[in-house]
Formats: structure tokens, C-alpha cells, sequence
């Protein structure tokens, strides 16, 4: 036959029946089974746009919007403050394990939400008779470097001026007064000034720290030079819409002493809550989450773990702001083996994604995650964002200390459904097996173990790894933002290709006598 016109390539091409499979087509259970993501790729587009320009603003719940779409699983080898920090300030946000006291737990909450402020609304104030060895004692308590003053040493009290460490630095009489040694001309902002406003009065006056002040002189908040010098270091930083501060989720259980937890999360400033179950679909939740929205109704509430849509359905209508799409497919969760439950994370990922994103409800891909293009698959199949626990463990922000064996270094990493997390739990409270139903049991049935972690350094360099090949990925499919790749997804524009057994191990490193595996510098 003769040959075609190469002009008419193009035209040709779009007579013809899309090449790869769509969504509907590759995750049709009745003709493959289950599937996770290592059985698929998705086919390349066309690229026409830098990397850089591709935007990953994803939704976390109905209310709740990130930059990144990471977030940090609530693990007690995982997160804690720290992580909680950094996660939002590279864009994503943290939650905060339960294996642990409501005061600890809080007083993790309160520390991620103190680290960046906009308004200071509630600034540690000293008094003009505090002595240079009580601030030198605060300094140490609060990580601060200087305090406003005011009459009565309270916030709401008339400004009398501002100490700083350069005021007390090289004084060694700690015996006398604040009112002796602070600075008592310090400019101030007024009540009803813009944060824009203020933090250009910093840049202006070079100052660290800006007094907001009523008519009367009463200092009312404050504004901070270290806040803006992180504003400008983290500019995806995930923060309130409200208060500027850095956004901060942690997870509760379901009994009744969680009730009382949650009241003191939320004093401590939380934005969103995880409700940690393993089996999400049970009356407990259910409960809980009219309870939540009863008693503390401008709470975002991400409910779950959930693989159906029936299992879906119960949560969505009893009110949960997000989902939690996962069972079993951790890489420390022995629960599909135990249990004989569970999905794989592909099909579970779709399903879901598609009964609960016409309710408007985003969905977190909970497991299963090892690399970029797992990332990559999960939101193609609809999740919003992805959750991690194996990916972020053994970095520097998350906790446990460092140990090693056979030459590397190492940190503990351990599933909250094994024996070791749920033990921990029998001596302080019932965190950790309340997750599993189990907080009665004589016995404990593990669904996780604890192992062992490479380190991998900080979240600092290894978050912006992720964002970077995520944008790269996009921008191979052809999308400039996350929100179009789910778009084209479900017009069968953006295709896929099943992978069989052959097909990975090609896709993989092979043939090689020795190699080293290095994915970011």
C-alpha cells in the first residue's frame, strides 16, 4: 500500500481510537482483579510548557487547600512537631500521632502553630519589674529573643517599651530590673493595620519585632522580623487563612477519652482532624463525627481508612470534610494478611476517588507510596493528595534517634497497628490499639511491624526532591497543574497502560553487575 502524507500525521491520528486504555478501561476489576501502582504507567502527552510552571495546589478537605499535595501520616515514628513544621512550611501539612498524652499531644500542636505567626495576637509579655534572671529564664523557656513590656506585664496593657537580648547581652547584675535596661522608644503599628502594612514597617526600620497598639497605647498583637525572613525562605509555606499560622492537623481515636482530646487540640490551635482507624466504616466514627461537628463546627474532619464506596458513603453522609483511602498496603501493615482484608491501593484509590469526588469530598491516598510516580498514579486516579509514612521515616525531622547496623545509619520505623506501638499505648492510654478496635483485648493481634529505616536525610531537601519530580511527571503527561490532570483523566484524554510482570522488571534497573541509586543531591 502506498504510504500516507507525513503532513497529515496529525489528522490522521485523530480519526483513530486513542492509543493506551482510560481510567475505566484499566481499572475494570472484572477482567484484571485489583491493582496497585506498580501495575500501570501512564502514557506521555505532549510538552509544551516548562516544569516550573506546572502548579500542585491540591485540596486537603472541602476547606482546606495546600501547595503541596504531602502529607505526613500520623505515626508516632513519623510526625511530631518538627515534622509538622517543616511539612508545612514546603507547602504540605503534618498530622500529629496519638500514641501519646492529650497534654503531649496538644503541646505538639502548639508548638507547630507558635513557629510562624502573621499576627502575634497572644505575644509573651513581660513587666518593667522583672528582674534580668527571670528573662534570661524565659528566654531559655520560650526560644525567644526579645519581649515587649508592658505596665502589667499582660497583653491588653499600656506599652511601656520592648528588651531585647542585645539589651541584656553583656549584663551580668541579673539582678536588675527590666525597666532598667529596655528600650523605651520603639516604634509601634496601630490597631487595624494590614499584615502587608507591617511587615513593610520591619523591612523599613530594620527592627525585629513590631507592637500593634489601640488609641490608648495598650499593646493589643505584635509582628515578628523572624515570621517575615521565614515568609520569603518558605514561600509555599501552608498557613490560615485567619491567623497566618502554619497549618497543623493531628489524629484522635474514636472511645470517649478522644472526646476530651480533641478539646484540647483544638484550644491549641488545630486545623483539621485525622480520625485513626484502620476500618473506618463503624458506628464509632460515625459518632464521632457528628459530635465533632456539633461541638466544634468550623473543624475540618478527614474520616477513614476506606476502600469501598458503601464504606465511603456511611462517612461522607455523617459529615466528614475529607477521606482516607487505604488498608493494608503500608509497607509495614500486615493487615490484609491477618485480617484477610483490605484492597489493593489502585483500585481502592479509584473507586473511592470517584463515588466520593462527586460529593465534593478530596480523598488522601493512604499507603502504598514509594517514589514520585506513585505519587504521580495515586492523583491521576483521583486522590487529592497523598500520605506518607515509609517515604518521610529515618529523615532528620522525624522522631527517634539514629542508630547502626551493618554500617548504615538507621531509624525506627514501626506500623501503629504493631505489637511494639500498641504496648506503649497499654502504659499511658489507649491510642494506639483504640485504632484497632483493640483497647480491651487481653491479647494484641498485630496488623504492622517495626523495622528499621536508611536515613535519608532532611525533609528540608528531600519535600522539594518530590515537588520538583512531580512537576517533571505532569509535565511529561502533558498537564500544567494537578487539577487538569484529574480533568483529563476523566475525559480519557490522559491514558494508561497496563504493565505485566516483564514489563516492570523492563521498567526497572536491570543487567547491570553494580549500581548506585541516587535521586536527588
Amino acid at each position: 500500500m502506498p504510504y500516507r502524507d507525513p503532513k497529515t500525521a496529525l489528522e490522521y491520528a485523530n480519526t483513530l481510537e486513542k492509543d493506551g486504555l482510560s481510567a475505566a478501561q484499566l481499572m475494570d476489576s472484572n477482567s484484571r482483579g485489583g491493582l496497585t501502582y506498580n501495575d500501570f504507567l501512564v502514557l506521555p502527552g505532549k510538552i509544551d510548557f516548562p516544569s516550573s510552571e506546572v502548579t500542585l495546589t491540591s485540596k486537603l478537605t472541602k476547606n482546606i487547600t495546600l501547595n503541596a499535595p504531602f502529607v505526613s501520616s500520623p505515626m508516632d515514628t513519623v510526625t511530631e512537631a518538627d515534622m509538622a513544621i517543616y511539612m508545612a512550611l514546603l507547602g504540605g501539612i503534618g498530622i500529629i500521632h496519638h500514641n501519646c498524652s492529650a497534654d503531649e499531644q496538644a503541646k505538639m500542636v502548639r508548638k507547630v502553630k507558635k513557629f510562624e505567626n502573621g499576627f502575634i495576637n497572644s505575644p509573651v509579655v513581660v513587666s518593667p519589674e522583672m528582674t534580668v534572671e527571670q528573662l534570661k529564664a524565659m528566654r531559655l523557656r520560650y526560644g525567644f529573643s526579645g519581649f515587649p513590656v508592658t505596665e502589667n506585664g499582660k497583653v491588653n496593657g499600656k506599652l511601656c517599651g520592648i528588651i531585647t537580648s542585645r539589651d541584656i547581652q553583656f549584663v551580668e547584675d541579673n539582678a536588675l530590673l527590666v525597666s532598667d535596661l529596655m528600650t523605651t522608644k520603639v516604634i509601634t503599628g496601630q490597631k487595624g493595620i494590614s499584615l502587608e502594612e507591617g511587615n513593610q514597617i520591619l523591612k523599613n526600620t530594620k527592627k525585629g519585632k513590631l507592637p500593634i497598639i489601640d488609641e490608648q497605647g495598650n499593646l493589643i498583637s505584635m509582628l515578628s522580623r523572624t515570621d517575615l525572613m521565614k515568609n520569603q525562605s518558605y514561600p509555599l509555606a501552608s498557613k490560615s487563612a485567619t491567623t497566618k499560622q502554619l497549618l497543623c492537623g493531628a489524629a484522635i481515636g474514636t472511645i470517649e477519652a478522644d472526646r476530651l482530646r480533641l478539646n484540647k487540640l483544638v484550644e491549641a490551635g488545630l486545623d483539621v482532624v485525622v480520625l485513626d482507624s484502620s476500618q473506618g466504616n463503624s458506628i464509632f466514627q460515625l459518632d464521632m463525627i457528628k459530635w465533632i461537628k456539633e461541638t466544634h463546627p468550623s473543624l475540618d474532619v478527614i474520616a477513614g481508612n476506606v476502600v469501598t464506596r458503601e464504606q465511603a458513603a456511611s462517612l461522607i453522609q455523617a459529615g466528614a470534610d475529607g477521606l482516607r483511602i487505604g488498608m493494608g498496603s503500608g509497607s509495614i501493615c500486615i493487615t490484609q494478611e491477618v485480617m484477610a482484608c483490605g484492597r489493593p491501593q489502585g483500585t481502592a484509590v479509584y473507586n473511592v476517588t470517584k463515588f466520593a469526588n462527586q460529593f465534593g469530598v478530596p480523598c488522601i491516598a493512604d499507603g502504598g507510596v514509594q517514589n514520585v510516580g506513585h505519587i504521580t498514579k495515586a492523583i491521576a486516579l483521583g486522590a487529592s493528595t497523598v500520605m506518607m509514612g515509609g517515604m518521610l521515616a529515618g529523615t532528620t525531622e522525624s522522631p527517634g534517634e539514629y542508630f547502626y547496623r551493618d554500617g548504615e545509619r538507621l531509624k525506627t520505623y514501626r506500623g501503629m497497628g504493631s505489637i511494639e506501638a500498641m504496648q506503649k499505648t497499654d502504659v499511658k492510654g489507649n491510642a494506639a490499639t483504640s485504632r484497632y478496635f483493640s483497647e480491651s483485648d487481653k491479647v494484641l493481634v498485630a496488623q504492622g511491624v517495626a523495622g528499621s529505616v536508611v536515613d535519608k536525610g532532611s525533609i528540608k531537601k528531600y519535600i522539594p526532591y518530590l515537588f520538583n519530580g512531580l512537576q517533571h511527571s505532569c509535565q511529561d503527561i502533558g498537564v500544567k497543574s494537578l487539577m487538569e490532570l484529574r480533568e483529563k483523566v476523566d475525559s480519557a484524554d490522559v491514558r494508561f497502560e497496563f504493565r505485566t510482570p516483564s514489563a516492570q522488571l523492563e521498567g526497572g534497573v536491570h543487567n547491570l553487575f553494580s549500581y548506585e541509586k541516587r535521586l536527588y543531591n
